[in-house]
This record gives C-alpha cells, structure tokens and sequence, in this order.
C-alpha cells in the first residue's frame, strides 16, 4: 500500500492526497473526509506514504540517463542537477546503460535509498516492450521522464515536438528546391521513431519521393557516419540535402561531403539535431534544431517542485523546438 493505492481507492489525485496529508486549505470537506477515511480504513499513518510528495523528505532526487558521454545526456544531467541544487535538493546520479534490467536494478537501488523521486532523462527509458519497471517505481515516488512519453499514473512527462521540428525542416528544404534528402538516424528510441514519423510526414506532403538509399542507420560516431556517407556519394548516388537526427552524425557526413570537394551549403545543404556545442566548432558553422534541452530539465524541476507543494501538475508537458538556421544551410 502506497500514496497511489490511497488517492485510487479514494478516487483522487495524488496531489489531492498530499493536500490533505498536509492539511492545506484548498481541498473541498467531503473530499478530505474522504481521503482520511480510507487512510483510516486502512490503517496507515501519512508518513509511511507521503515522503515522496514532501512529508518525511530526505531532500535527494535519483537521476537516471544512461551515460554521460552523451553531449546531450550531460548537459541536461547538469541543468537538473542545478535546478534541484537551488532548491536545496542533492542528487544521485545512475548511469544505466540501455540494459531493461539495469535500468529496473537502478531504479530499485534509488528507491532503497528513499529518494523523493526519480527523474529519468532521454526518450532511450522509454522501451518499445514493457515499462512495468518504471510503473513500478512510480506507485511509491514521483518519476518525471525528459525527452518522452509515458502514460503512467504518477509519472510526468516533459518532452520536445520534435516530429513536428523534422516536418517543418522538411518543409524548408521543400521550399528552397532540396528534394534529395539524405536521412541520417542512429537508434530506434522514442525521439528518433518521433523524428522519423516527422520526415515521412513532411515528404508525403510536400511531395518529396525519398529512396530506400537514401536512409542511413548508424552508429553514433563522427567517423563511421564519414565513411558511410563518402561511400554512398562514391557509389554515384546524389542528394542535395542532409538531415541528420543528431548533431554528431549531421558532422560526420559534412566531413565526408568536404572530402570530396563538394561545397556546403551550395551544393548539400546539412542540417543536425540538439544544438549542442558541435554546431559551432563546425566549418561552416552547423544549422540545427534546438530541442530545448535546458528548459525540458528546468521544467521537469519544476513539475517536481508543484508535486512537492502539493500541486497538480500537468502530465504532460510540450515544448516547441527552434531552428537554428547557420552557415551549412
């Protein structure tokens, strides 16, 4: 038995019940009488279940990605880490790996060390099989996920409309006449499945025919992607446009097409995804899309921060992305 099990059989929020466990004054009388009814009818005391909405708080977060390799991954790690630091909280950091069964071992690790909650960070915690371990998880502390969709009870999602990024992108080379677009994607996650239904979405519109040989699925590493690329542009195959779903993967294939004298933007448009540090480190400096890391992460803090007050948050919380249009396109 559990916070979740207390606001399910009384028929209410979680917040609703933490309103009630800590006596605030926006709760109506017939639904305190019935929440504290069902806390005594079931014979729990609200410390037992509220510590993670405030009462009873050790003042730590879990934070889970899975490495911090990961320009991405780091630079959010670091936003959430100062947002919660603001706020008097302290962080445990696991990096998971992609393994289920780590993520789960993780998870049980931070509930073991009775974290207020749990912050998951990237779409890769978002598994295409179950997510019974995150379900798990949330029936005792809140989990907010960045970068991804999960309908979960007590979880909270904060994530970018990156299909809609890639449509829009798609719809800007349409218009500048780039029809031969080079895809370039590395896993299978939620974001890239988003940005993926994104670039079909915005093909099939704006009637871009997009050839089999024109998809690349790589690993993510500068060099690979360079060989893949100047291979393709040896083989004869033409594009006049890259859209790559990572930053890291769209320099790869500038490196490759700058090997073999072909001009940028002129003659291939490039464009990546983050708008990490990469894009400006790049010659011509990298058009990409911003996908609001930073404020995914201040949101998520402050989704947490609205549970803790014994708020109700939103579940779901979307962010439009920005173009940021440079030298290679």
């Amino acid at each position: 038995m559990n916070i979740y099990d207390i606001a399910k059989l009384a028929g209410v929020s979680i917040a609703t019940v933490s309103r009630v466990i800590n006596g605030k004054e926006n709760v109506s009388e017939k639904t305190r009488q019935k929440v504290e009814g069902v806390i005594s009818e079931m014979g729990y005391t609200p410390n037992v279940f509220a510590r993670g909405l405030g009462l009873g708080s050790i003042q730590m977060v879990g934070v889970l990605c899975s490495t911090v390799s990961d320009l991405f991954y780091a630079r959010a790690v670091a936003t959430i880490e100062s947002e919660l630091r603001t706020l008097g909280y302290d962080v445990i950091l696991c990096c998971t790996g992609n393994d289920v069964a780590e993520k789960s071992r993780y998870m049980q690790l931070l509930l073991s060390k009775r974290v207020d909650a749990m912050i998951l960070v990237g779409s890769i915690f978002q598994e295409r099989t179950s997510n019974e371990h995150i379900a798990q998880a949330a029936t005792q502390v809140p989990v907010i996920l960045v970068n991804g969709s999960l309908d979960i009870p007590n979880t909270y999602c904060v994530f970018c409309d990156e299909e809609g990024a890639v449509y829009h992108l798609v719809r800007a080379l349409a218009a500048e006449n780039r029809r031969e677009i080079l895809y370039i994607e590395n896993t299978e996650n939620y974001a890239s499945l988003s940005k993926w239904r994104g670039f079909t979405r915005g093909c099939a519109d704006y009637n871009i025919f997009h050839s089999p040989a024109l998809t690349l699925q790589v690993p993510k590493d500068a060099d690979a992607v360079k060989e893949r690329v100047g291979r393709l542009v040896d083989s004869g195959v033409t594009f006049n446009a890259v859209v790559a779903s990572e930053d890291l993967l769209a320099l790869g294939a500038l490196k490759a097409l700058q090997n073999r004298n072909l001009r940028i933007p002129e003659d291939v448009a490039v464009v990546g995804f983050n708008d990490s540090i990469l894009c400006e480190c790049s010659s011509p400096e990298l058009s990409s899309v911003d996908n609001k890391v930073d404020d995914m992460c201040r949101r998520a803090v402050a989704t947490l921060l609205e549970l803790i007050r014994g708020r109700n948050p939103p579940t779901r919380t979307v962010l439009t992305p920005e173009f940021k249009r440079r030298g290679s396109f």
